[in-house]
């Protein structure tokens, strides 16, 4: 069915089919706060202030050279909340009240860790096995004091191991009322992995997602490494955003940071926000 809208004084015949899709991404922009690390550590105000003018009103990461407090009023003075930080592997496992305290000052309800120490370039079965028992001892205690860990995956997980891969092990062997996860969808990719299907296979273990888009005919590895050039705006790389939205949006993920790792920021954060807009579903 079709039927005329009138704007500005015109008519237009319209599709009904047209008139009645409802936007894929529904939620608020979100940006990951390594994006900016450029200008952030320098200019923290005017950073946050060009954040603000993108559209941008929720941030994952702090600024370390100011403290949590004039942080935290920085952002609140623009619409900007923090609802998730990171925290190193080592200050996770042995000083997670240090990491809850300042998760409280900024009111984050999230705390993600997004890399495991490990040895010449090779993510190994012990790495794994002591992550998962570091993992389930320090979400313990974020858990008691009422925040949610998220380990952010970074693609050199995908070692194989038995029937699946370490990813698979870390996922299967940590508590679910300890820990979960957070997708970085360009990792996930750049590892082998296919974030959709993750995303269906592990369901509520996944609570946070990066979204970024991988430059076409990149070439992968298991190193958790690749040139940050090869981040390129949503929807001209490789990854299949759409399936990945409509997967997350199912299992009830409400968390979405864009992350642009490249030089080009500028142009390439607005257009990424435009391809989120226009998707429909």
């Amino acid at each position: 069915m079709s039927r005329f809208i009138t704007f500005i004084g015109i008519s237009f015949l319209v599709s009904e089919t047209i008139i009645a899709q409802k936007s894929l991404y529904t939620f608020p922009f979100g940006i990951e706060a390594y994006t900016f690390r450029r200008s952030l550590p320098t200019s923290p105000a005017k950073t946050l202030d060009t954040i603000k003018m993108m559209g941008f009103t929720e941030i994952e990461g702090i600024e370390r050279n100011i403290s949590p407090q004039e942080y935290k009023k920085l952002c609140s003075e623009r619409g900007i909340n923090i609802p998730a930080i990171g925290a190193d592997y080592e200050e996770l496992v042995q000083h997670p009240d240090s990491v809850v305290h300042r998760a409280k000052i900024l009111g984050s309800h999230y705390i993600m860790c997004a890399w495991i120490p490990h040895h010449d370039g090779v993510f190994t079965f012990e790495d794994a096995k002591k992550a998962v028992a570091d993992f389930n001892k320090a979400g313990k205690i974020l858990k008691d004091n009422g925040i949610i860990f998220c380990y952010h995956a970074h693609g050199y997980e995908f070692q194989p191991y038995q029937q699946g891969t370490l990813l698979d092990y870390i996922i299967q062997n940590t508590n679910p009322a300890w820990v979960s996860f957070e997708m970085d969808i360009f990792w996930i990719q750049f590892g082998g992995g296919n974030p959709a299907d993750l995303l269906k296979k592990y369901g509520h273990r996944w609570k946070l997602v990066h979204l970024k888009d991988i430059k076409k005919g990149t070439k992968k590895d298991l190193t958790g490494n690749t040139s940050e050039e090869n981040n390129v705006t949503l929807g001209t790389g490789e990854i299949d955003i759409p399936s990945i939205l409509k997967q997350a949006k199912k299992i009830g993920i409400k968390h979405y940071f864009i992350e642009d790792e490249s030089s080009n920021i500028i142009t390439q954060l607005p257009e990424s926000i435009s391809f989120l807009k226009s998707l429909r579903e």
